[in-house]
Protein backbone atom coordinates (compact mmCIF):
# COMPACT_ATOMS: atom_id res chain seq x y z
CA UNK A 1 0.00 0.00 0.00
CA UNK A 2 1.36 3.37 -0.84
CA UNK A 3 2.31 6.33 1.47
CA UNK A 4 -0.72 8.67 -0.16
CA UNK A 5 -3.39 5.81 0.12
CA UNK A 6 -2.58 4.84 3.35
CA UNK A 7 -3.18 8.33 4.39
CA UNK A 8 -6.14 8.61 2.71
CA UNK A 9 -7.71 5.61 4.62
CA UNK A 10 -6.51 6.58 7.84
CA UNK A 11 -8.41 10.09 7.16
CA UNK A 12 -11.43 8.39 7.02
CA UNK A 13 -10.73 5.90 9.88
CA UNK A 14 -10.64 2.88 6.96
CA UNK A 15 -7.13 2.04 7.57
CA UNK A 16 -6.21 -1.55 9.03
CA UNK A 17 -5.99 -2.08 12.61
CA UNK A 18 -3.43 -4.53 13.63
CA UNK A 19 -2.93 -6.41 16.72
CA UNK A 20 -0.23 -8.61 18.34
CA UNK A 21 -1.58 -11.93 17.98
CA UNK A 22 -1.38 -12.83 21.90
CA UNK A 23 -3.30 -9.81 22.16
CA UNK A 24 -6.52 -10.94 19.75
CA UNK A 25 -6.55 -14.16 20.87
CA UNK A 26 -6.81 -12.32 24.22
CA UNK A 27 -10.26 -10.49 22.89
CA UNK A 28 -11.53 -13.77 21.44
CA UNK A 29 -11.41 -15.27 24.21
CA UNK A 30 -13.05 -12.17 26.09
CA UNK A 31 -15.77 -12.20 23.75
CA UNK A 32 -16.34 -16.47 23.59
CA UNK A 33 -16.67 -15.77 27.72
CA UNK A 34 -19.09 -12.63 27.11
CA UNK A 35 -21.06 -14.80 24.94
CA UNK A 36 -21.48 -17.97 27.20
CA UNK A 37 -22.54 -15.86 29.79
CA UNK A 38 -24.95 -14.31 28.01
CA UNK A 39 -26.38 -17.39 27.49
CA UNK A 40 -26.18 -18.35 31.16
CA UNK A 41 -27.36 -15.02 32.29
CA UNK A 42 -29.60 -13.34 29.83
CA UNK A 43 -29.92 -9.56 30.04
CA UNK A 44 -33.26 -8.44 31.99
CA UNK A 45 -35.98 -6.88 30.01
CA UNK A 46 -36.53 -3.67 29.99
CA UNK A 47 -37.28 -2.05 32.84
CA UNK A 48 -40.83 -0.93 32.02
CA UNK A 49 -41.97 -3.95 30.58
CA UNK A 50 -44.50 -6.00 32.49
CA UNK A 51 -43.69 -9.53 33.20
CA UNK A 52 -46.39 -11.94 31.38
CA UNK A 53 -47.91 -12.82 34.92
CA UNK A 54 -48.95 -9.12 35.55
CA UNK A 55 -50.13 -8.65 32.02
CA UNK A 56 -52.48 -11.38 32.08
CA UNK A 57 -54.09 -9.88 35.34
CA UNK A 58 -54.86 -6.45 33.08
CA UNK A 59 -58.51 -5.06 32.60
CA UNK A 60 -58.61 -3.09 29.10
CA UNK A 61 -57.44 0.13 30.82
CA UNK A 62 -54.78 -0.87 32.38
CA UNK A 63 -53.18 -2.92 29.03
CA UNK A 64 -53.80 0.14 26.75
CA UNK A 65 -51.99 2.35 29.20
CA UNK A 66 -49.50 0.03 29.28
CA UNK A 67 -49.11 -0.46 25.54
CA UNK A 68 -48.90 3.06 25.17
CA UNK A 69 -45.39 3.50 27.82
CA UNK A 70 -43.69 0.06 26.72
CA UNK A 71 -40.39 0.46 25.32
CA UNK A 72 -39.93 -3.20 25.60
CA UNK A 73 -38.25 -2.78 21.90
CA UNK A 74 -36.62 -0.52 19.55
CA UNK A 75 -39.12 -0.27 17.70
CA UNK A 76 -40.83 2.12 20.29
CA UNK A 77 -37.88 4.59 19.21
CA UNK A 78 -39.42 5.48 16.17
CA UNK A 79 -43.25 5.45 16.59
CA UNK A 80 -45.58 8.22 16.82
CA UNK A 81 -48.46 6.38 18.17
CA UNK A 82 -48.83 3.31 19.84
CA UNK A 83 -51.69 1.36 17.55
CA UNK A 84 -53.53 -0.88 20.50
CA UNK A 85 -56.58 -1.61 18.29
CA UNK A 86 -59.69 -0.95 17.67
CA UNK A 87 -63.55 -2.14 18.21
CA UNK A 88 -65.99 -4.23 20.03
CA UNK A 89 -64.42 -5.39 23.15
CA UNK A 90 -67.12 -7.96 22.99
CA UNK A 91 -66.36 -9.03 19.42
CA UNK A 92 -67.35 -12.21 17.81
CA UNK A 93 -64.67 -11.50 14.88
CA UNK A 94 -60.83 -10.69 15.41
CA UNK A 95 -58.98 -9.48 12.45
CA UNK A 96 -55.43 -9.40 13.27
CA UNK A 97 -52.54 -7.87 10.81
CA UNK A 98 -48.80 -7.77 11.26
CA UNK A 99 -48.36 -4.07 12.03
CA UNK A 100 -49.47 -0.33 11.90
CA UNK A 101 -47.97 1.50 8.60
CA UNK A 102 -47.61 5.32 8.23
CA UNK A 103 -50.96 6.23 8.46
CA UNK A 104 -52.12 4.38 11.32
CA UNK A 105 -48.72 5.32 13.25
CA UNK A 106 -49.61 9.19 12.81
CA UNK A 107 -53.22 8.60 14.13
CA UNK A 108 -52.80 5.49 16.04
CA UNK A 109 -55.50 3.61 15.03
CA UNK A 110 -55.09 0.29 12.92
CA UNK A 111 -55.74 -0.09 9.26
CA UNK A 112 -56.96 3.25 8.28
CA UNK A 113 -54.65 3.82 5.26
CA UNK A 114 -55.65 1.91 1.60
CA UNK A 115 -55.69 -1.37 3.04
CA UNK A 116 -58.01 -0.39 5.92
CA UNK A 117 -60.42 1.03 3.02
CA UNK A 118 -60.34 -2.41 1.40
CA UNK A 119 -60.48 -4.47 4.54
CA UNK A 120 -63.91 -2.47 5.22
CA UNK A 121 -64.89 -3.45 1.77
CA UNK A 122 -64.27 -7.29 3.19
CA UNK A 123 -66.25 -6.94 5.93
CA UNK A 124 -69.39 -5.19 4.09
CA UNK A 125 -68.95 -8.21 1.69
CA UNK A 126 -69.53 -10.60 4.41
CA UNK A 127 -72.55 -8.37 6.34
CA UNK A 128 -69.67 -6.93 8.73
CA UNK A 129 -68.94 -3.26 9.76
CA UNK A 130 -65.85 -2.20 11.55
CA UNK A 131 -66.51 -1.80 15.32
CA UNK A 132 -69.79 -4.07 15.47
CA UNK A 133 -68.75 -7.34 16.07
CA UNK A 134 -65.79 -6.74 14.97
CA UNK A 135 -62.00 -6.00 16.61
CA UNK A 136 -59.34 -5.24 14.92
CA UNK A 137 -55.31 -5.24 15.51
CA UNK A 138 -51.86 -6.26 14.50
CA UNK A 139 -49.45 -8.41 15.99
CA UNK A 140 -46.98 -5.17 16.80
CA UNK A 141 -47.91 -2.37 18.19
CA UNK A 142 -45.82 0.05 16.91
CA UNK A 143 -44.82 0.70 13.51
CA UNK A 144 -41.74 -1.19 11.94
CA UNK A 145 -39.83 1.70 9.94
CA UNK A 146 -39.94 1.49 6.05
CA UNK A 147 -43.17 -0.81 7.26
CA UNK A 148 -40.85 -3.64 6.91
CA UNK A 149 -42.44 -7.02 8.51
CA UNK A 150 -41.74 -6.84 12.41
CA UNK A 151 -39.41 -9.17 13.66
CA UNK A 152 -39.21 -12.10 15.60
CA UNK A 153 -38.11 -10.11 18.62
CA UNK A 154 -40.34 -7.46 18.04
CA UNK A 155 -43.48 -10.19 17.42
CA UNK A 156 -42.23 -11.76 20.70
CA UNK A 157 -41.86 -8.43 23.23
CA UNK A 158 -45.90 -7.83 21.93
CA UNK A 159 -47.26 -11.12 22.09
CA UNK A 160 -48.00 -10.82 26.25
CA UNK A 161 -50.47 -7.76 25.21
CA UNK A 162 -52.22 -9.36 22.08
CA UNK A 163 -52.48 -12.73 24.00
CA UNK A 164 -54.13 -10.47 26.19
CA UNK A 165 -56.72 -8.81 24.49
CA UNK A 166 -57.35 -12.18 23.11
CA UNK A 167 -58.57 -13.24 26.63
CA UNK A 168 -60.70 -9.92 27.00
CA UNK A 169 -62.39 -10.28 23.75
CA UNK A 170 -62.86 -14.30 24.02
CA UNK A 171 -63.64 -13.70 20.07
CA UNK A 172 -65.55 -16.46 18.51
CA UNK A 173 -63.34 -16.52 15.08
CA UNK A 174 -60.00 -15.10 14.86
CA UNK A 175 -58.95 -14.40 10.99
CA UNK A 176 -54.89 -13.78 10.72
CA UNK A 177 -54.60 -10.94 7.89
CA UNK A 178 -51.12 -11.92 5.72
CA UNK A 179 -48.36 -14.26 6.80
CA UNK A 180 -46.98 -12.51 9.38
CA UNK A 181 -49.68 -12.43 11.78
CA UNK A 182 -50.41 -16.57 10.52
CA UNK A 183 -46.82 -17.57 11.06
CA UNK A 184 -46.99 -15.50 14.57
CA UNK A 185 -50.27 -17.11 15.82
CA UNK A 186 -49.77 -20.31 14.32
CA UNK A 187 -46.17 -20.98 14.95
CA UNK A 188 -44.94 -21.51 12.27
CA UNK A 189 -42.67 -20.57 8.94
CA UNK A 190 -45.41 -21.94 6.65
CA UNK A 191 -46.23 -20.21 3.18
CA UNK A 192 -49.69 -17.94 3.40
CA UNK A 193 -50.52 -20.21 0.03
CA UNK A 194 -50.46 -23.56 2.30
CA UNK A 195 -51.78 -22.25 5.52
CA UNK A 196 -55.20 -21.09 3.52
CA UNK A 197 -58.70 -23.02 3.19
CA UNK A 198 -58.16 -24.62 6.49
CA UNK A 199 -59.34 -24.47 10.34
CA UNK A 200 -56.69 -23.79 13.08
CA UNK A 201 -56.92 -23.62 16.66
CA UNK A 202 -55.44 -20.49 18.80
CA UNK A 203 -56.40 -21.41 22.40
CA UNK A 204 -59.43 -23.13 21.75
CA UNK A 205 -60.43 -20.13 18.61
CA UNK A 206 -60.79 -21.53 15.43
CA UNK A 207 -58.94 -19.70 13.57
CA UNK A 208 -58.53 -18.92 9.62
CA UNK A 209 -56.01 -17.23 7.55
CA UNK A 210 -56.19 -15.24 4.42
CA UNK A 211 -54.36 -12.47 2.19
CA UNK A 212 -53.48 -9.01 4.08
CA UNK A 213 -55.47 -6.44 2.22
CA UNK A 214 -52.23 -4.47 1.42
CA UNK A 215 -50.83 -7.53 -0.31
CA UNK A 216 -54.59 -7.57 -2.10
CA UNK A 217 -53.85 -4.12 -3.24
CA UNK A 218 -50.68 -5.01 -4.97
CA UNK A 219 -51.48 -8.33 -6.42
CA UNK A 220 -55.24 -7.74 -7.50
CA UNK A 221 -55.90 -11.10 -9.45
CA UNK A 222 -55.77 -12.58 -5.59
CA UNK A 223 -58.94 -10.95 -4.58
CA UNK A 224 -60.64 -14.09 -6.07
CA UNK A 225 -58.86 -16.34 -3.30
CA UNK A 226 -59.36 -13.86 -0.43
CA UNK A 227 -63.37 -14.03 -1.29
CA UNK A 228 -63.20 -17.72 -0.99
CA UNK A 229 -61.53 -17.15 2.34
CA UNK A 230 -64.22 -14.93 3.76
CA UNK A 231 -67.34 -16.88 2.54
CA UNK A 232 -65.29 -20.30 4.48
CA UNK A 233 -65.14 -17.73 7.55
CA UNK A 234 -68.72 -16.87 7.24
CA UNK A 235 -69.88 -20.07 7.14
CA UNK A 236 -67.50 -21.34 10.30
CA UNK A 237 -69.02 -18.77 12.09
CA UNK A 238 -72.64 -19.59 11.09
CA UNK A 239 -71.77 -23.06 12.53
CA UNK A 240 -70.36 -21.52 15.43
CA UNK A 241 -73.41 -19.92 16.41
Amino acid sequence: MNTRRRQILKELDLAPLWHLKSETSKQNKSTQQTTARDLMFPPDPAKDSKPCEEIQQMNWDQLKLTVSHCTACLLSQTRTHTVFGVGDENADWLFVGEGPGAREDATGEPFVGQAGKLLDQMLAAIGLERGHHVYITNIVKCRPPNNRNPSSNEAHQCEPYLTRQIELIKPKLIIALGKVAAQNLLGCEDSISSLRGKLYDYSGIPLIVTYHPAYLLRALPEKAKAWKDLCFARSTMQSLL
